[in-house]
């Protein structure tokens, strides 16, 4: 059950349409900074708890990042593996209409699981606002305001950048230092790619059939290649095939969790060899494990400050910018807030997790008093 507080949810909006069967809901958070920001899901069993969470941590992820926009999430009940294309494409016409009353005045969409940008055209389109949602084609444009995809790499470059200042905390020289990757999608492989390119030693990279070890080094550019045309990086050669549930424990100084949830957990945890972990996924290890980590000297940056790169560069497609300007953008406030982060840890002496959650609460509250006396 949606359990409220000060910070919200503000309001929930559940929406039904009885010709096409579309069942579906968004979870406004908080919107003292902003509209509230987040995704749209769509699979069979999403349920408003699990929406609601997403939209609480989407709160905190541009709160850190200093964007003028509050939390938000939404969902719709459908098995994207049990529907064609047409079918799809109907479902979030119709719930961009259902929507409209608060889209986007109070909540601008974006993909998520189940959604990409070809949905995001299909529901800026039935909204009748551009400004509904980013993610969209870069075709689709409204005047010099063009869309701008996810698939640029955004988030794995703020995971890169979040990483180098960590570096620079340990007083770390990235040439030195050697990385492992657990997952190799759009987070994971840009990450590995933009770290493999500061002269980090890249010794181990997971997907979904394994994960592929060397102590000696990994070539991104012939990894990359054997994933495009192998399908996995197990193909790699030369090196040790693993599972990819012992990535998290390889020997190395960074480990990058860019995939799944929990893979760093009460199981495995003591046997991390990593002193600094770098969170590309959401919510990859437990709160209370990253406290026995913290214990141990394993320096952590949190999920919603390393892997903002992505809501920053929604921000950038929300105001009219370009593709050119995202990078220097992303680079710019990941670099500044991890930085503020590893200060708070380090004045406050506490794990940075903690820290982070300060700052963010902090300015979400500072908004607010803000707007209390306008």
């Amino acid at each position: 059950m949606v359990e409220y507080d000060k910070f919200g949810p503000e309001k929930i909006l559940s929406v039904y349409d009885a010709k096409t069967g579309m069942r579906g809901f968004v979870v406004i958070d908080n919107t003292s900074l902003g509209p509230a920001k987040g995704g749209i899901r769509m699979t069979g069993d999403v349920t408003i708890d699990e929406v609601a969470k997403l939209a609480r941590a989407m709160t905190w992820k541009c709160a850190i990042a200093e964007l003028p926009f509050g939390g938000g999430k939404s969902g719709i009940i459908a098995d994207t593996h049990k529907i064609d294309d047409a079918k799809k494409q109907e479902l979030i016409t119709a719930f961009a209409a259902a929507v409209r009353p608060v889209c986007p005045s109070l909540y601008v969409a974006a993909p998520d699981i189940g959604t990409t940008k070809r949905e995001m055209e299909t529901f800026a389109k039935s909204n009748g606002s551009n400004k509904s949602c980013t993610g969209k084609p870069k075709t689709m444009c409204e005047g010099t305001a063009c869309g701008i995809p996810h698939e640029l790499g955004s988030t794995g470059w703020g995971v890169h950048h979040a990483t180098l200042v960590a570096l620079k905390h340990q007083k770390r020289d990235p040439k030195k230092i050697t990385f492992a990757v657990d997952g190799f999608g759009n987070v994971g492989s840009f990450a590995a790619k933009y770290l493999s390119e500061n002269g980090a030693k890249l010794v181990a990279v997971s997907d979904s059939k394994g994960c592929v070890y060397n102590p000696d080094g990994i070539s991104f550019k012939d990894l990359n290649a054997v994933k495009k045309k192998t399908g996995s990086v197990i193909n790699y050669k030369p090196g040790n095939v693993l599972k990819s549930s012992d990535t998290p424990t390889v020997a190395c100084d960074v480990f990058i969790p860019a995939a799944k949830a929990d893979v760093i957990h009460a199981k495995n945890w003591k046997d991390v060899k990593a002193t600094l972990i770098v969170e590309g996924a959401n919510i990859p290890i437990a709160h209370d494990i990253e406290v026995e980590l913290h214990k141990k000297g394993v320096l952590i940056i949190p999920d919603f400050v390393a892997n903002a790169g992505g809501v920053i560069s929604s921000y950038v497609e929300y105001i009219g910018g370009s593709e050119d300007d995202v990078f220097p953008l992303i680079e710019k406030k990941i670099v500044r807030n991890t930085q503020l982060v590893l200060d708070t840890m380090t004045k406050k002496k506490i794990p940075p997790r903690d820290a982070a959650m300060q700052i963010a609460i902090e300015r979400v509250k500072k908004a607010k008093k803000s707007n209390n006396r306008r």
